[in-house]
């Protein structure tokens, strides 16, 4: 299957995906759920990679939202596997071993919102909106947005977003908690592009494995999320990466990382 909705663009160690359908606002149907879970996937390998960025073609749309119009024709079968399509792509976006940041450039609704929830962090242009607005469909989010956003915000705020259908706009999604930061949009992708650069300057395999113990414990008791730090915090001691991060801090002279 050829790529025609989903543009990976790598430069250097970061890559950026693309959702590009905009004629529908970039809206996610089966085919373009498929291209990026393929999408994913091929980063998911590479060692070289140091961040993602997740984004929308054009202006108006991050991703729009679950295609209305192909999911109009399902019965409950097909709805489930198309819910299981989705599910599956956000938990390998969730699951990529980088940092995942989402540009989200415009309306991110329904499964758009459930994209920017896959990723570690959300970064919004002035004019992006932000809902799951599924029940005035008749139905509920799917792709994991009854999930991830309880976690993320709260279940009291998470209930009444998805109860209402309400689209929030950028400073009230960060109000709660949603997004990180709200820039200009002609600024975004340099926002998100300047956190990935940060990043990318400290011990590749410490951001790994601190991914690993964040996302990993996040739902566990305290003591055994306690037991995951302990093991990363000592199974780093033996990379090469944390001799010369600390020799260099000795040394006081900035670090070379070579991500073993």
């Amino acid at each position: 299957m050829a790529e025609v909705n989903v543009r990976v663009q790598v430069e250097g160690p970061f890559a950026t995906v693309m959702v590009d359908r905009p004629k529908s606002l970039n809206a996610l149907d089966s085919r373009t759920l498929q291209e990026l879970e393929k999408a994913a996937a091929g980063l998911a390998g590479r060692e070289d990679l140091r961040g993602v960025i997740v984004t929308g073609a054009g202006e108006k749309a991050f991703v729009a939202g679950a295609d209305i119009a192909e999911m109009m024709e399902m019965d409950a079968d097909r709805a489930r596997h198309f819910g299981a399509l989705g599910q599956r792509v956000m938990d390998v976006i969730a699951a990529l071993p980088v940092p995942v940041v989402a540009a989200v450039n415009g309306f991110a609704l329904g499964g758009g919102c459930e994209l920017a929830l896959a990723c570690d962090f959300i970064y919004a242009s002035e004019n992006a909106r932000f809902g799951l607005p599924e029940v005035s469909l008749g139905v509920v989010p799917g792709f994991g947005g009854t999930q991830r956003l309880t976690r993320l915000v709260g279940r009291a705020r998470a209930k009444e977003l998805i109860f209402t259908g309400d689209v929030i706009d950028a400073a009230k999604a960060k109000e709660i908690g949603l997004v990180l930061e709200v820039v200009p949009l002609p600024q975004l992708l340099g926002q998100a592009r300047s956190a990935l650069e940060r990043i990318g300057k400290k011990g590749p395999l410490a951001i790994r494995r601190a991914k690993e113990a964040i996302d990993r414990g996040a739902d566990l008791e305290l003591a055994d999320g306690l037991t995951i730090e302990r093991k990363v915090f000592a199974d780093l001691f033996d990379s090469a990466d944390r001799r010369e991060g600390m020799k260099a801090f000795l040394e006081k002279r900035p670090p070379v990382f070579t991500g073993r």
